[in-house]
C-alpha cells in the first residue's frame, strides 16, 4: 500500500467541478486497492489573480515542487488578459519543473462519436509526444519601434541536440510498449531546414542505434494533418516540436469526440520534480457552476497521473470505470450525474 503526496490547483471557471469530480472517482478506486492521496489545494489561477495580484510566487513554487505530482483543473479567467496566467503558471511551472514531455493519447472510446465518417474505436488509438520546453514557446525574440509603421518583431524556435534527444528518446520508449512499435517524427524539414535537419538526424541516429524494433517514419506536419483527420489508423506514436504538438493535439482532441475528453500530462521522466496532469479544455467561463461540464478528460489525466506515480491497478479501475461510463452514455447528463455512474462502476 502506498500514500502519494498530490498537489491539486483546481483554477478557474469549471476546473473545480471536474477536479472535485475526479478526486471522487480517485478516492474510491484507491480506497478499493489499497493505496491513498494526500491532497494539498494550491488557489493559483485568474481568480486568484485578480483577488491578489499574485500569480506564482517563489516559495509556492518550492512547496509545489516538493510534491509527487501536481492536478490541475483549468487556468484562465475573461476578467484577465490572455497570457498572464497562462505564461505566469502553466508555463512558469513546465519550465521551472523541466516537464520537457506532454503526453497527449488520442484514443476513442465506444459510445463517443467522432466527426470521421465511418471510424470506430479500432481506427483512432494513438499518442502524440509533444516537445514541452523548447521551440517558439521560450519566448526568444523581440520588438522594434512598437506602433509605428515600420514595427518590427521575431519569435524565435530555438532547440539544443539536448532537448531534441531527450524528447525522442521518450518516445522511443513510449512506442517500445506499445504493439505496432511504430514511431512518426513529424516536421517541416522541406522548408525549416535548420530546425528539423536536427531533429531527422538525431532521430534516425537514435533509431538505427538504440531502438531498431521501433518502424520509423516521418510526415511533414500538414500532410500529417491530413491524415489524421483522413487516415488516423495511420499513427501509433507520434512525436513533434511544442508548437506543431500544440495545434496537431487539438486535431486529435476534435477526432475522440472534443475536448471534454481529451486528457494530457506535462511529464518529467527524470523526476527531479513533479509532473503535472491537466484536462485540456480549459477553463469554459460560459458553462461555470452549472454543473454542466464533463469530467472525463480529468479522468483521464487523474488515470494518466496513477499510472505515472506507479499506481497501476487503481490506473487500470479507473481507464475500465471511464469505459463503461462512455458505453452507458453520458449525452444530456450534469456533471454530478456522470460523476455518480462513473462511480458505479468502480
Amino acid at each position: 500500500m502506498s500514500t502519494f503526496d498530490i498537489a491539486t490547483i483546481a483554477g478557474d471557471g469549471i476546473g473545480p467541478e471536474v477536479v472535485g469530480s475526479a478526486i471522487t472517482l480517485i478516492e474510491k478506486t484507491l480506497h478499493n486497492t489499497g493505496d491513498s492521496i494526500r491532497w494539498t489545494e494550491y488557489p493559483f489561477g485568474g481568480g486568484h489573480y485578480l483577488k491578489t495580484g499574485e500569480i506564482l510566487n517563489k516559495e509556492s513554487e518550492l512547496a509545489l515542487k516538493k510534491h509527487q505530482a501536481i492536478f490541475l483543473g483549468a487556468i484562465g479567467h475573461p476578467q484577465v488578459k490572455p497570457g498572464i496566467v497562462e505564461t505566469g503558471v502553466l508555463l512558469h511551472l513546465r519550465f521551472a519543473f523541466d516537464q520537457y514531455i506532454n503526453l497527449r493519447p488520442v484514443k476513442l472510446y465506444p459510445g463517443v462519436v467522432t466527426p470521421l465518417a465511418g471510424k470506430t474505436p479500432a481506427d483512432i488509438d494513438y499518442v502524440v509526444v509533444r516537445e514541452n520546453t523548447g521551440g517558439l514557446y521560450c519566448g526568444v525574440g523581440g520588438s522594434t519601434m512598437s506602433g509605428f509603421p515600420d514595427e518590427s518583431v521575431t519569435q524565435v524556435a530555438m532547440y539544443t541536440r539536448h532537448q531534441v534527444e531527450r524528447c525522442l528518446r521518450y518516445a522511443f520508449e513510449t512506442a517500445m510498449k506499445r504493439p505496432r512499435k511504430t514511431l512518426a517524427l513529424v516536421g517541416k524539414s522541406n522548408v525549416l531546414t535548420h530546425l528539423f535537419g536536427l531533429w531527422t538526424r538525431c532521430f534516425h541516429e537514435m533509431g538505427e542505434r538504440d531502438y531498431p524494433q521501433v518502424k520509423r517514419e516521418y510526415y511533414h506536419v500538414d500532410a500529417a494533418a491530413m491524415f489524421m483527420v483522413s487516415n488516423p489508423e495511420k499513427f501509433d506514436v507520434m512525436v513533434t516540436t511544442n508548437m506543431f504538438g500544440d495545434i496537431l493535439t487539438d486535431i486529435g482532441a476534435t477526432t475522440q469526440g472534443g475536448m471534454g475528453m481529451a486528457a494530457s500530462g506535462n511529464i518529467n521522466p527524470d523526476r527531479t520534480a513533479p509532473s503535472m496532469f491537466e484536462p485540456v479544455h480549459g477553463s469554459a467561463p460560459d458553462i461555470a457552476g452549472q454543473n454542466k461540464a464533463n469530467p472525463i478528460a480529468t479522468w483521464q489525466s487523474a488515470r494518466m497521473m496513477l499510472d505515472f506515480l506507479g499506481a497501476t491497478n487503481s490506473a487500470q479501475k479507473l481507464e475500465d470505470a471511464i469505459v463503461q461510463t462512455m458505453q452507458s452514455g453520458i449525452q444530456g447528463l450534469s456533471t454530478d450525474a456522470i460523476t455518480a455512474r462513473g462511480l458505479s462502476f468502480i
